[in-house]
């Protein structure tokens, strides 16, 4: 693997990643890229693939640490671009840990977008184009969110249900 690729992810290396897994990373930069010029899956201040690792996977990867791992799903709200919740399927998968994610997003070219990325990855996830604050009751491990709304918002989601 080239060296320039490790050195891209060199803060991930306390996460002990696989190469398989930077591939993966690399190729879901490149479908977010691709994608992003017909509909707005990122903002443009952060559509390179520099600002895509350095803002975005390294941001979402760390998430890992908090995963509990003894439940068989853990649930991104408002999953947009798949931040953090792809980045986490993707080391589950490297892991080879048994849990599905599940991405709650409404918007329909996102959840398309979601859906497309997760088979091309082979990812174990639930895409869920709905509504989150219509949902009652998730049966999930971990919930996790970035950019998504408010903390008091996601805490008063996450007490209801």
């Amino acid at each position: 693997m080239d060296n320039e690729i490790l050195n891209s992810y060199s803060r991930l290396n306390d996460l002990n990643v696989s190469r398989e897994t930077f591939l993966d990373f690399e190729n879901y930069i490149s479908l977010i890229l691709e994608k992003n010029k017909k509909i707005n899956i990122i903002g443009q201040n952060t559509a390179s693939k520099n600002a895509i690792i350095e803002r975005h996977i390294i941001d979402s990867a760390q998430i890992i640490d908090f995963v509990d791992l003894n439940y068989n799903t853990t649930t991104d709200l408002g999953a947009g671009a798949g931040f953090p919740g792809i980045i986490i399927a993707i080391i589950l998968k490297s892991m080879k840990k048994d849990v599905k994610v599940q991405l709650y997003e409404k918007s329909f070219h996102k959840s398309n977008f979601l859906r497309e990325v997760s088979k091309k990855l082979n990812l174990k996830t639930e895409i869920l184009q709905e509504d989150i604050f219509e949902i009652k009751k998730i049966k999930t491990g971990t919930i996790m969110s970035r950019a998504f709304k408010p903390m008091p918002v996601v805490l008063n989601l996450v007490y209801e249900n």
